[in-house]
């Protein structure tokens, strides 16, 4: 039974679900994980490589009946079956494409209630359960309550760290008149060979209130820890695979110093500072130096871009470490479920790939 052994299963091992079933491999006796499974539908000479170095580095596949003797055909031997899988798992994690979270909620997840610790879904996913970002609203998680939760989007962490580090005080009180933020995303991840975009590509403002759902869900985050914020995105997409980057307004209630907003940022663990002003060198860093060329803070501020505009106005840009944020946050999740009251010191192991400065 899933309450006996600590099993966390993983469905889908694209640009989220393949790192993150290495960090639990890694991490599996820190974390206090007995077991890490992973699902995949298709068998696929293209993936073979890294299904095996995944199952090399001890997490077990999960294919449907159909398709176990094609994975097994092509070196890929399954262990369980999806069902059995989900049967077994403390705890599942859809890391699968947009809107396909929901639609397996209802169809598969909601029958494991009973069964599962809890179930975790990636940013698309609006709507999935109780967002979570971790620093920002850890304090809202519920033991026992808290069944679904949704971990928001790498731009929406981005924004998040920096509300609450530059708009929120140590009491909780909310600072921020107004903050305005352009995403400017990558195309598309390296991994990936669709989706790119040959020259800048804006998106629409779908969402009176907040613009794009980058605001939205930031605004619901907050929510959750009884903040209500005045915030306003838009994005576009530009013709790079290195990084999102992101222009940041925040307009406080109180004057505040160039020498204080960096204070602040230097003293958030999540954040980064870097003098390096371009995206490439950046995410450089990031592949020599972070867990398998990924960064885990929540952003990486570009320090000579900082400003104070009108004594209140906190403006800059910075670089969103995709991946790497919403890793740690599904991470945290993850030893949330299985150990609630010791889940904050058990994910410090994943403390050496946070860095002050880039």
């Amino acid at each position: 039974m899933a309450r006996d052994k600590r099993i966390a299963h993983i469905v889908g091992t694209g640009t989220i679900g393949e790192p993150l079933i290495g960090i639990l491999t890694n991490f599996s006796k820190d974390l206090g994980i007995d077991e890490v499974t992973f699902s995949k539908k298709q068998a696929l000479h293209i993936d073979r490589s890294k299904v095996v170095s995944l199952i090399r580095r001890g997490a077990k596949l999960c294919s449907e009946p159909q398709t176990w003797e094609k994975f097994s055909q092509l070196g890929m031997q399954p262990t369980y079956s999806i069902e059995e899988a989900f049967r077994r798992a403390a705890v599942i994690i859809d890391c699968t494409p947009t809107g396909v979270g929901n639609e397996n909620k209802q169809e598969f997840y909601n029958r494991y209630v009973d069964n599962t610790l809890g179930f975790i879904a990636q940013g698309s996913e609006f709507g999935f359960g109780k967002m979570y970002a971790r620093g920002i609203n850890d304090r809202c998680l519920e033991p026992g309550k808290d069944r679904f939760i949704q971990v928001v989007s790498c731009n929406t962490h981005n924004l998040a760290v920096l509300i609450k580090t530059l708009g929120i005080d140590t009491d909780g009180n909310n600072h921020l008149e107004e903050g305005r933020f352009v995403c400017i995303r990558r195309a598309n991840d390296i991994s990936q060979d669709s989706g790119f975009v040959p020259s800048a590509v804006t998106n629409q403002h779908d969402d009176e209130t907040f613009g794009t759902h980058h605001a939205r869900d930031a605004y619901h985050l907050f929510k959750t820890l009884g903040v209500q914020l005045n915030v306003y995105s838009s994005a576009m997409k530009f013709n790079t695979q290195y990084m999102h980057t992101i222009w940041f307004n925040l307009k406080l209630d109180h004057d505040i110093t160039l020498d204080e907003v960096i204070e602040k940022l230097a003293a958030n663990p999540l954040v980064a500072l870097t003098y390096k002003r371009s995206a490439g060198r950046v995410f450089s860093f990031g592949r020599d130096h972070g867990h398998y060329g990924r960064l885990l803070n929540q952003t990486v501020v570009v320090r000579p871009s900082l400003t104070v505009r009108k004594r209140r106005e906190i403006v800059g840009f910075c670089f969103t470490p995709q991946d790497g944020n919403a890793l740690l946050s599904s991470v945290a999740a993850i030893t949330f479920f299985l150990d609630p009251d010791r889940y904050e010191q058990k994910i410090q192991c994943l403390a050496p790939y946070f860095f002050d400065e880039v």
